[in-house]
């Protein structure tokens, strides 16, 4: 199948280029750069003990935000392959689209935006990710960060949602007011498919459910479900389950590829100027996978983020991230350099945020047993 929107694809050619200029690569493209730039980044590494959804230790099976990266990195670039959109930019943005976050997944962005907010701050993992890019990074000798062209940087910030004029005085560079190129757009769909059905796996896995209920929740998966037990029925429940959920994940990214070509076809651009003017965005799912996608959501809030075990894990983690951060506040002579000197120059909570948001899974229980453990 090739729905082409080959004159809406970023041409490369065209970048607005890097903060600080370097000479071309003789066989890779800037976009390519950025890929490989991502992927030798420690942030990058971090995300293997960084919890999706399922704590390590419960299942050496259960996904991890860096095997997330690598599903949606394999869901973007095929719809930009059919759609016929810059492949390589796009793989670019799904690898750095969650280096950002921090551990123990949503739970602790929303305890780390909690603490901030009694400083009159937020934290946010997209403007996270863009300072691990800016300046965090420190890998090379001509300039700090990445060095990441204006378009991945852009993506980062603008792939899950548009930025208003005026909304953040640090953001001015990444053209507020302005949608993003589509193969940034297509970043935060290809997410959900990713985590909704990889949870989806991940929780049938667990017991948390049956398939016949995820069957009696998800109309479409109830069909594909009788398909698949027809045309296999001597196989078992769990490849019965695995089968329809492959068919599943066809279904929602053959429903985003369809969606999207459908509407950019319809608002008549021409090139990737008009993409950034349109009104809204154009990455979108057709009705019937939006309403797939819509159920699905449904089926695992009930069932797989409010089951007992979650919530009581989420309770453990971000309790310990709380902790930490208190206990850093309090002992800012505790945080090692440069957070150290940072502190002493700077708001502390602020430097605080920032090391805890770095730290793996592992990493925040070792520091949270080694200091808060302590007696003061």
């Amino acid at each position: 199948m090739k729905l082409s929107l080959r004159g809406l694809r970023f041409p490369f050619g065209q970048t607005r280029g890097r903060r600080y200029p370097e000479p071309p690569h003789p066989y890779r493209n800037e976009f390519q750069r950025d890929r490989d730039r991502v992927v030798h980044a420690r942030a990058f590494r971090r995300l293997e003990d960084k919890t999706q959804v399922f704590s390590a230790g419960l299942s050496d099976h259960f996904r991890n935000r860096l095997t997330h990266t690598l599903e949606v990195s394999q869901i973007s670039r095929t719809v930009a392959s059919v759609l016929d959109l810059d492949e390589q930019l796009t793989e670019a943005l799904a690898l750095a689209h969650d280096i950002g976050h921090p551990p123990f997944a949503h739970a602790g962005e929303e305890e780390l935006d909690r603490r901030m907010r009694q400083f009159g701050e937020r934290f946010d993992h997209n403007l996270h990710a863009l300072r691990i890019v800016e300046s965090f990074e420190q890998r090379y000798a001509r300039f700090p960060g990445l060095n990441l062209t204006f378009e991945v940087r852009e993506g980062i910030v603008k792939h899950s949602r548009d930025l208003d004029p005026g909304e953040n005085p640090e953001l001015d560079d990444y053209l507020p007011g302005l949608r993003p190129p589509l193969e940034a757009q297509l970043i935060d769909l290809a997410d959900e498919i990713a985590y909704n059905t990889a949870d989806l796996d991940d929780g049938f896995a667990a017991g948390l459910f049956s398939v016949e209920s995820v069957a009696a929740s998800v109309p479409s998966f109830s069909v594909i479900l009788e398909t698949v037990s027809n045309q296999f029925p001597g196989a078992s429940e769990r490849v019965h389950f695995l089968e329809a959920l492959r068919r599943l994940i066809d279904l929602l990214v053959s429903g985003l590829i369809e969606g999207t070509f459908a509407a950019a076809s319809e608002a008549h651009l021409r090139d990737v100027e008009d993409v950034r003017r349109f009104p809204g965005r154009l990455a979108c799912f057709t009705p019937e996978a939006r309403a797939i996608d819509a159920a699905l959501k449904n089926f695992l809030r009930r069932n797989v983020y409010a089951s007992e075990g979650i919530l009581e894990e989420r309770e453990r983690s971000t309790a310990m991230l709380s902790g930490l951060f208190e206990f850093f506040l309090r002992h800012p002579d505790r945080l090692p350099s440069p957070y150290r000197e940072q502190a002493g120059e700077g708001p502390v909570h602020r430097v605080v945020c920032d090391y805890i948001a770095g730290m793996t899974d592992g990493f925040l229980k070792r520091t949270f047993q080694r200091t808060v453990g302590e007696p003061e």
